[in-house]
Parts: C-alpha cells; sequence; structure tokens
C-alpha cells in the first residue's frame, strides 16, 4: 500500500523514480529515538548505498530482470556497525504490518571488501543503467536513498563556520555541533528545466561536446536565484540556442538523484527559428522533423535513455501521448 497513488496525482505515468511509494513519517522522524525504534523493529530492511551505488541481487549482466536487494537487520548487523551514515527513508503498509525502510552508507569499505561482504545478497550497480528495468516503486526508494546519502557524504561540516555536523531527524537533517553557530542544515535539491521546444512537426535537439556521439537530446539548465521555472526556460533556450520561445507549458517532473537535481519539464513554441549556437554551451543544436527522429538509427543518432525525462517529453511529442 502506499500513501498517494502515483496514477491519480496527475492522471498519468509517473516517470522513472518519481513513484513515491513510502509514508516518510515525518512524526516518527521528529523523535530522538528513531533510528533506534526502526532497528529494533525485525521487519526493517536495510538499503545499502556504496559510493553511490545501489545493491541489487540480479544486475544486467546475469541476463535476468534485476531485483533491489534488502537486508535484512540480523543480515545487515557488521554492516551498520560501520556505516557512516543512517537514514529512515520511511515505511509501507504489507499486509497486516509496516515494514520500515532504513538506508546506510557503507561507502568506507574499499570495492574488494564491499564486494565481498554483499555478494551473497548481489552486486552494486548504477540506479541509471538499472532503473527502467525494476518497478516504479522501487526504483523510487532506492533513488531516495541515493540522493540523500549522497547530501550526507557532502554536508559533514557546517557550510557557514567549517564545524562538524552531525545527522538528526532520522537522518534528514544536520546540525552544526558549534555552540556559537548551531546552523541547521537540510538536505537539498537543486531545481532544473529541462525543455522540448516546438516548431510545428520540428523539435529543437542539441547536444554537448562531452557527451556519447550521437547522442542529441531536449536542452536543459538549472533555474539561477531570483527566477521563475518558466523564464529559466526560456533563458536557458536562448542563452544555449539563440531560440525565443513563448507559450511555456510545465509537463511533468523527475527526481534525478544524479546527484541531486529536481528536473522540470517543459513543453515551450518558438517564436524565431534561426539557430545561433553557444558552442560554450553546445557542440552542435538542430531542428529535428518527427520523420527523421523515427529513423535516427540511419543517420547514426540516438536519443537520451529512456530513465529520463527528456526522453519521456520527446516520446510524448513523437507518438502525440
Amino acid at each position: 500500500m502506499i500513501i498517494f497513488d502515483p496514477y491519480e496525482l496527475t492522471l498519468h505515468t509517473p516517470n522513472h523514480f518519481s513513484f513515491g511509494g513510502l509514508d516518510r513519517d515525518v512524526i516518527s522522524r521528529e523523535k530522538a529515538s528513531c533510528l533506534d525504534y526502526v532497528l529494533e523493529n525485525p521487519e526493517t530492511r536495510i538499503v545499502p548505498i556504496w559510493r553511490s551505488l545501489n545493491l541489487f541481487s540480479n544486475t544486467v549482466e546475469s541476463g535476468t530482470p534485476p531485483v533491489p536487494a534488502y537486508l535484512s537487520i540480523q543480515d545487515a548487523t557488521d554492516l551498520i556497525e560501520i556505516a557512516k551514515n543512517q537514514v529512515y527513508l520511511g515505511k509501507q503498509a504489507v499486509a497486516s504490518t509496516f515494514i520500515s525502510y532504513l538506508a546506510i552508507d557503507i561507502s568506507s569499505l574499499e570495492e574488494d571488501e564491499a564486494t565481498n561482504k554483499l555478494a551473497p545478497w548481489g552486486k552494486f550497480a548504477d540506479l541509471r543503467d538499472i532503473g527502467p528495468l525494476i518497478g516504479g516503486i522501487e526504483g523510487s526508494i532506492l533513488a531516495y536513498a541515493r540522493g540523500i546519502m549522497f547530501w550526507h557524504n557532502r554536508n559533514g561540516y557546517c557550510g557557514v563556520c567549517g564545524t562538524p555536523t552531525i545527522a538528526t531527524k532520522g537522518g534528514h537533517q544536520r546540525n552544526c555541533t558549534k555552540k556559537g553557530c548551531a546552523c541547521i542544515h537540510f538536505p537539498r535539491t537543486d531545481p532544473a528545466v529541462i525543455m522540448l521546444v516546438k516548431d510545428d512537426d520540428r523539435v529543437l535537439l542539441g547536444r554537448q561536446k562531452i557527451w556519447p556521439d550521437g547522442l542529441y537530446s531536449t536542452l536543459a539548465g538549472f533555474v539561477e536565484p531570483g527566477e521563475t521555472i518558466e523564464h529559466a526556460v526560456a533563458r536557458e533556450v536562448y542563452e544555449e540556442a539563440g531560440i525565443i520561445v513563448k507559450n511555456i507549458i510545465y509537463q511533468h517532473s523527475q527526481p534525478w538523484p544524479f546527484p541531486s537535481s529536481l528536473m522540470l519539464g517543459f513543453t515551450a513554441e518558438a517564436c524565431t527559428k534561426k539557430i545561433n549556437l553557444n558552442d560554450a554551451e553546445l557542440e552542435n543544436a538542430q531542428w529535428f522533423t518527427r520523420s527523421e527522429m523515427l529513423n535516427f538509427e540511419t543517420q547514426e543518432k540516438y536519443l537520451p535513455r529512456k530513465v529520463s525525462v527528456s526522453r519521456r517529453l520527446i516520446d510524448d511529442w513523437l507518438y502525440e501521448r
């Protein structure tokens, strides 16, 4: 059971990593004994994170569908003791009981040690590669764990005074330990806009120099301070391709914990058509028709992976969903 049905929130299929799936149980997180309570529950499932990788009982190489690997409290006792950070992710109702999920960071282990210790349960892999092959709710739980652990690893010291911080609120807050500072730090999410610019039966796609040869995607960029998300769309398109847009329409969003973004997907109409490329941002940008994109392989071009919101925006337009 989930608290919010992801299909009912927008009446559309959620993007990968966007299903939710857990009651984040804020009331329990507020208690000082939160983690102790979670660890005392024999139904708790441990979600191990090693250097931003998730654990799967099968990986792509095995030839069988990958499955997220969760450990029991008993199986993970040694790992819990060495975990640098522990985060209570929330709970899920299954039958007549609640199952709690606790993410642990075991990045202090060397690669061989981590591989050997977790071998009975599976292998670590990049969620971006595995995401499309697992269930939406499972993918959301793993993305949640990965994202918040990245934040912990980057915030061990206060950004104001440089003093070490400690985790509180079940791992959802870090407090500065310096009495005269005592700043409170919360998990960070960086809003980024990603947009499909349309001109009748063609759309604007671009590519960065560092991308694999032939890859084209939608334009994107981060929202700046003091800026609306719609203005960010217009600014980024103009800065990167010299195109002025109008009729900016929000489509859907996607948490993207690689490392800490929230992708906000839009469509927009082109007011101008001539591309004025900013080669400091993009290596190339072109207008492509539907027929050209449906035959990208013959042109030695290809679209972004299906796990991304950029591909969702493109596919929605290509097939007029």
